[in-house]
């Protein structure tokens, strides 16, 4: 909305800063740091006075048995804060924004009805795996839809560009979209499974988010794009500013889910923030940045892919002490905060190596 005011910059010449992607991605951050920060301790109690309040698991850390009847479905706080920031800092008629709003609101509500049913309804299994999964593909069905007929560069419509590699695309032709679903569906899915100890998902989420919004940035302007050699999605640079929206709402929510967590994310906001991470990837034609940028999400998922293979498979043995594997790190003695932390520190790295691939080609 405050992009318009440019308009009026005949009448009052410093209105023409609201223009500026640079300015409105640092006024997104702020925005929506601030307004978590806000509605933060609200949302808290609103939430203690429902007794929305976190069961741990019985087989899970011992040490994590002491957050019993600590506040979750947090992920509302994260879901107004980047709401209210995108509303003010982006051109809401841009078609990328439309998309990502659109995907976020079904996914944050897929997410909610899953905490609600849990916490309030007190019904430990949730949301029926169908009904999430439901959502997920509508989700991806919309993204896809949507790229086959209004593609970021028509020039590229079904390829995708080889990281790390002189100007090699690849045509996936049909199997294009396929892949795209499949996209959307796991990290919506990676980011669930990651948020398991304070501040983890929501810290990760930050760094991979940066990643995305660099290449965004890039990307959406002719001159960086050419020389870098990226493909270029006019309008592009929009999705950076909704990507700064997401990393101020990470940093105010952790200010209240560092350790020791005052609130948990739930499913409410980690359905949608891995699913938006997975489209805005897809919208800058960067899919397969994805892996490398959000490389601790996957293993992560294939912690649990495999804990479960063995389980069944080799009559009950495990490969992890548990899964997901921040909590086998947890059981192998390594205090929590410790695993948190040093879990970021693999994502800055992993976040630069992401973004050398714009140099090494």
């Amino acid at each position: 909305m405050l992009y318009y005011l440019s308009y009026f910059k005949d009448f009052y010449s410093p209105l023409n800063i609201f223009q500026y992607l640079t300015f409105r991605i640092g006024g997104a951050i702020i925005t929506s740091f601030i307004v978590a920060l806000i509605i933060g301790p609200h949302i808290i109690k609103k939430l203690k006075t429902y007794k929305i309040n976190q069961i741990q698991r019985r087989d899970g850390p011992p040490t994590h048995f002491s957050k019993d009847g600590t506040t979750t479905m947090g992920g509302i706080i994260i879901l107004f804060s980047i709401l209210i920031s995108t509303f003010l800092w982006t051109q809401l008629n841009n078609r990328f924004i439309l998309l990502l709003l659109i995907s976020t609101i079904i996914l944050a509500f897929a997410g909610w009805m899953d905490d609600y049913i849990k916490l309030v309804r007190k019904d430990p299994k949730g949301a029926s795996s169908s009904f999430k999964f439901s959502l997920q593909i509508i989700v991806a069905m919309i993204t896809v839809v949507y790229l086959a007929v209004n593609p970021p560069n028509p020039q590229y419509a079904t390829h995708i560009l080889v990281p790390y590699t002189k100007e090699m695309i690849v045509n996936m032709g049909v199997f294009y979209f396929i892949f795209e679903m499949i996209m959307v569906i796991g990290t919506s899915n990676a980011v669930n499974l990651t948020d398991g100890q304070d501040g983890l998902a929501s810290g990760l989420i930050v760094f991979t988010a940066l990643t995305f919004l660099i290449i965004a940035y890039c990307a959406g302007n002719v001159k960086i794009s050419s020389y870098l050699k990226i493909v270029y999605v006019n309008g592009a640079g929009e999705i950076s500013v909704f990507l700064a929206t997401i990393i101020g709402a990470c940093l105010g929510f952790m200010w209240f889910n560092s350790y020791p967590a005052q609130i948990f994310m739930g499913d409410t906001s980690s359905l949608f923030l891995g699913g938006s991470i997975g489209v805005s990837a897809i919208l800058i034609k960067q899919e397969l940045l994805l892996p490398v940028a959000g490389a601790l999400f996957i293993l992560e998922t294939l912690s649990v892919i495999i804990q479960m293979a063995s389980f069944r498979l080799r009559n009950k043995k495990r490969v992890f002490l548990m899964a997901p594997i921040h909590h086998h790190f947890e059981l192998k003695g390594i205090p929590e905060p410790k695993v948190t932390v040093r879990f970021w520190i693999v994502g800055i790295m992993l976040m630069l190596a992401a973004l050398a691939s714009l140099k090494i080609r």
